[in-house]
């Protein structure tokens, strides 16, 4: 046997195992949520987050931009037009307000829960590299004493710190594939440690680091990392955007369960970006090429 033909034929035995080394997790679509008005559509839908009420946050590239929707699927209200040109992902943060991050607009604005703007960070439509100014970001997440970080994203490539009340801190990262640079950093979550969670997307990994920028370690078994949601029991949810799959991990990088194929019926994923888990353990994808948001619940 050649050295060609054993290398294919390797290279078809690890392909194999990559795909089944995943046990399955039990979820299933619910095909009917949500309900939206008469002649309603979804654009390419980036983002999506839950409340304390587990109410949903849908927010899409298109007629009103912001949808608050109940568990069940009714449509609660809408607003957010005029504040974005390629809106691109919102967080809920433990106080309850809104927080959404806009890659050309090169913003992140905080709302309150009735959905006024409280804060803003970034200049409008100016991009650039420091204390104040982005270029075109991708995330946020909150730490237990109410700082902030932002992955800043699509060409910085680094991750940035801001207090509670919005005040620059410090800053990470810059492109590369080296431990500490990134490809892309396109979401981003903090553990109960404190510990720092980025999502490598197009290195295809994550990286983790301290509270202050300390390269850690890193997972590169996971895939193509898109979208982030951390549990309260200390698992973490991650969209595979590429491979078009949900993963649920422990936070030591072990993998736990996968879900999800590419496709367009209901229960497929096309360019999965963002993932929300409410408190009843339903997960919610945000999909660009589908433009929708799944909803899929444990069977």
């Amino acid at each position: 046997m050649s050295i060609r033909v054993s290398l294919l034929l390797l290279a078809a035995l690890c392909a194999g195992r990559a795909e089944t080394k995943f046990p399955p997790l039990p979820y299933a679509i619910q095909e009917s949520w949500p309900t939206l008005p008469a002649g309603w559509n979804f654009g390419e839908t980036p983002g999506v987050a839950t409340d304390s009420r587990n109410h949903v946050y849908v927010l899409h590239r298109g007629p009103n931009p912001i949808l608050e929707f109940t568990p069940d699927g009714r449509l609660v209200r809408s607003w957010g037009e005029g504040l974005f040109i390629r809106a691109h992902a919102i967080r809920i943060d433990p106080q309850g307000n809104i927080w959404t991050v806009d890659n050309d607009t090169h913003q992140i604005l905080k709302m309150d829960p009735s959905g006024r703007v409280r804060m803003v960070i970034g200049r409008r439509g100016q991009s650039g590299e420091n204390e104040e100014s982005f270029n075109r970001p991708t995330d946020i997440a909150f730490a237990a004493n109410g700082s902030f970080y932002i992955t800043d994203g699509y060409v910085n490539s680094r991750v940035v710190k801001f207090s509670k009340d919005g005040r620059y801190l410090t800053a990470w990262g810059k492109k590369g594939r080296g431990d500490g640079e990134f490809d892309l950093p396109h979401s981003v979550a903090v553990d109960p440690q404190g510990r720092v969670i980025v999502a490598d997307r197009e290195n295809r990994r994550i990286q983790i680091f301290d509270a202050n920028g300390k390269f850690l370690e890193k997972w590169t078994h996971v895939g193509s990392p898109w979208g982030l949601q951390l549990m309260p029991d200390g698992t973490l949810f991650i969209v595979d955007g590429y491979n078009n799959r949900v993963l649920k991990t422990d936070l030591k990088g072990n993998v736990l369960g996968a879900f999800g194929r590419q496709g367009r019926l209901p229960g497929e994923l096309n360019y999965s970006h963002h993932i929300a888990v409410d408190g009843n353990g339903n997960i919610y994808v945000g999909e660009i090429k589908n433009q929708r948001v799944s909803k899929f619940s444990p069977r």
